[in-house]
C-alpha cells in the first residue's frame, strides 16, 4: 500500500468534514435566527400606542 498518499487522502478527508460541521452550524444559526425574526410580530407605529 502506498501509505503517504493514504494519509494524505485521510488528512483531506477529516478537513472536509471539519468545514462542513462548521459551515452547517454556522447555517442552523442563520436559519433559526431567520425563524425568530419571521415569528416576532411587526413593530407598531408610535402613533397607534397613543
Amino acid at each position: 500500500m502506498n501509505y503517504p498518499i493514504l494519509i494524505g487522502v485521510a488528512v483531506l478527508v477529516i478537513i472536509l468534514i471539519v468545514y462542513l460541521i462548521k459551515r452547517n452550524q454556522k447555517d442552523k444559526k442563520t436559519f433559526e435566527e431567520e425563524v425568530i425574526q419571521s415569528e416576532l410580530p411587526p413593530e407598531k407605529d408610535d402613533k397607534e400606542n397613543l
